[in-house]
């Protein structure tokens, strides 16, 4: 089974392009973010022509979430991250794809910072953090898709220099990404390859793509019964690449649906903690960028 996550910076401006990966890369589960449409303007009758069903939460101009399945309709359990009724924007969106629940998120930016967007972004982190703990106690595979909006480490930045003031890098946003890594999610990209520079996002400016000066902000958390499945990890850089394109990249994991996955990924007793179950697995390694 393979899980994408993907920051279209625009449904309907590159609906082209997202058409086009899915015919090319026939991901099973993609979550979609930034689709700046409203609920009314998502092109479902598009995506259901090469064979997919969907769920979203639109909003106009701005931010906007979505979950598409191959072949089968996601179960919508909810389309709003606990703990702020007030919260109007459209930044998160959850549901069951047969037996893997999926939590397709797109966090607040927070720039500039200091200021009331980056309060907003980190108590929004707090609302993800209290949610993800009772997610990540599922007795079924789990995976949080999504933009981030976090540089975890400097090793996920091609230079962390000019960007030190930015949101995306700061002690608070770091903190926190790193408290959802404690409670036992596993972040399947650097999981898998824990050294490399790999990039989901690259900005407009000054050549950046052309460059290679690229950031990771797009992850997939796993749980432990998906954590357990995982075969393979990477970017699909070649949608970059594309005239007028988003800038971000899709990022995907491929979970072993085997008889043996499946048995690795069933409820343990409380002393098979997270951390033992990836300490027991040797995964394969994929190409991480294509």
């Amino acid at each position: 089974m393979k899980v994408a996550t993907f920051n279209v910076n625009g449904v309907r401006s590159r609906l082209a392009h997202l058409l086009l990966w899915l015919e090319r890369e026939s991901p099973d589960i993609a979550c979609l973010q930034e689709l700046k449409a409203e609920t009314h303007g998502f092109p479902m009758l598009d995506i259901r022509a090469r064979g997919y069903e969907a769920i979203w939460h639109g909003q106009k101009s701005w931010n906007g979430v979505a979950i598409l399945a191959r072949g089968v309709k996601p179960v919508e359990i909810g389309r709003a991250m606990p703990g702020d009724p007030a919260d109007e924007q459209s930044r998160y969106i959850e549901a069951d794809v047969g037996e893997v629940r999926v939590g397709c998120l797109y966090l607040p930016n927070g720039n500039p910072q200091p200021g009331p967007k980056f309060e907003y972004k980190l108590a929004w982190f707090e609302r993800l953090i209290a949610h993800a703990k009772s997610l990540y106690r599922l007795d079924k595979p789990v995976i949080l898709a999504g933009d981030y909006n976090v540089v975890p480490t400097d090793v996920d930045i091609y230079d962390p220099k000019s960007w030190r003031k930015d949101a995306l890098l700061q002690p608070q946003s770091r903190e926190a990404y790193q408290r959802l890594l404690d409670q036992g999610w596993v972040d399947a990209l650097r999981h898998l390859h824990p050294e490399e520079k790999i990039f989901t996002f690259w900005d407009y400016f000054r050549k950046h793509w052309e460059r290679n000066s690229g950031l990771r902000i797009d992850h997939l958390l796993l749980n432990p019964p998906a954590a357990a499945m995982l075969k393979e990890a990477g970017v699909d850089r070649w949608v970059r690449g594309l005239p007028s394109a988003s800038d971000h990249a899709p990022t995907w994991v491929v979970l072993d649906e085997s008889a043996d996955a499946i048995a690795r990924a069933a409820p343990k007793s409380a002393a098979g903690s997270a951390r033992s179950a990836r300490a027991k697995r040797s995964p394969p390694r994929a190409d991480p960028e294509k």
